[in-house]
């Protein structure tokens, strides 16, 4: 598969047509995740480029999780096509929210359609290890006198731990991802709240319903507890109501 045809790009184009190759490479199926890429002169003179250019694609493409590099040699030694792990791409959504990319309204309806499908998927999917992930969350956010940081983390492992209930990892990478990236905003935003701990009270409560909604398989009613949850902590917490 690493073998497969390379068609030179144009001389002056920059690193991103690389990338942009490398990426035609992968959605072909021509690469897939192990794969090893060409040495890094052999690819240049395959795509008619500068060794420059294809370090710098290949640097930006490791930072995106895309491929990973090993030195040394043999055969454990190179660049090979890595599964994007979760990490890589909540630190993109993450960039992009705090760059103002998508704006806070459009980050939040997006969770809302999101972990409302997930918890529907749930009330139908998960099984008791699943369901055991997402009380153990609940347990932490429900220990008397939790720092607000505590509870900030196992509000987003919640979220996050129905997701994965669901079954469907895209759902569950993409709500870690959406969810980690408000968690700086989330944290800030309680600081502005009068009773922090009183709000917080509120949104365990919300939590609770949620998860009994899934045990008992209800799915129109943990679709609607959801949406009613994440809309609730976006009016009640002030940074959260729009950028």
């Amino acid at each position: 598969m690493a073998d497969a045809d390379w068609k030179p790009v144009n001389r002056s184009s920059t690193y991103e047509l690389v990338i942009d190759a490398i990426e035609e490479r992968i959605i072909a199926g021509d690469l897939g995740v192990g794969d090893l890429l060409p040495a890094e002169r052999d690819l240049a003179s395959k795509l008619g480029v500068s060794r420059a250019s294809v370090r710098e694609a290949l640097r930006v493409l490791e930072s995106l999780g895309v491929v990973r590099a090993s030195g040394g040699s043999g055969r454990g030694a190179g660049t090979f096509i890595a599964a994007m792990p979760t990490a890589a791409l909540t630190r993109f959504l993450r960039l992009h929210v705090a760059l103002t990319n998508f704006s806070l309204s459009d980050v939040i309806e997006t969770r809302v359609q999101l972990e409302q499908s997930s918890a529907v998927l749930a009330a139908t999917r998960a099984d008791e290890d699943a369901l055991a992930v997402i009380n153990a969350q609940l347990a932490i956010m429900d220990t008397p006198g939790v720092s607000l940081e505590a509870f900030n983390d196992a509000d987003t492992a919640f979220h996050v731990a129905i997701a994965q209930a669901a079954g469907n990892q895209l759902f569950s990478d993409l709500t870690g991802a959406i969810r980690t990236s408000l968690r700086g905003p989330i944290f800030a935003s309680f600081h502005q709240v009068d009773d922090p701990q009183e709000l917080m009270s509120r949104l365990q409560a919300q939590h609770h319903q949620i998860m009994d909604a899934i045990i008992a398989g209800r799915t129109e009613e943990a679709a609607k507890v959801t949406e009613e949850h994440i809309r609730f902590a976006t009016s009640e917490l002030p940074g959260l109501t729009e950028t």
